[in-house]
């Protein structure tokens, strides 16, 4: 899977219903039609919201039968989370600093 820009990830997570459809794909994969059954979203919507989330590597799809079944992927959700991660250790570096110069003087 190809590495995705950060603000793709999150413009796709920009949408509270596409939100809605990741956390539900997280606990188990399922087709767009028991998505439609499960949440208040239309199963137009929830192609459109499924297209976005695919082409921002946060799910991926197989065909099981005559069915298309729909999972969430971590992986690009742990880059971008490392990711932040690395720019709140450097926020947190500066806080200790500010702290520790206030502390001296």
């Amino acid at each position: 899977m190809p590495d995705v820009a950060p603000v793709e990830v999150f413009a796709a997570l920009s949408d509270e219903s596409r939100w809605q459809i990741l956390t539900r794909l997280g606990s188990e994969p399922a087709s767009a039609s028991h998505l439609a059954d499960e949440l208040p979203i239309s199963r137009q919507a929830i192609a459109k919201h499924l297209r976005v989330l695919t082409e921002a590597g946060l799910v991926t799809s197989s065909r099981v039968g005559r069915e298309i079944r729909y999972e969430a992927v971590g992986a690009q959700l742990s880059r971008v989370a490392h990711r932040l991660d690395a720019i709140a250790r450097g926020w947190d570096r500066r806080l200790a600093d500010i702290k520790l110069r206030a502390e001296e003087g």
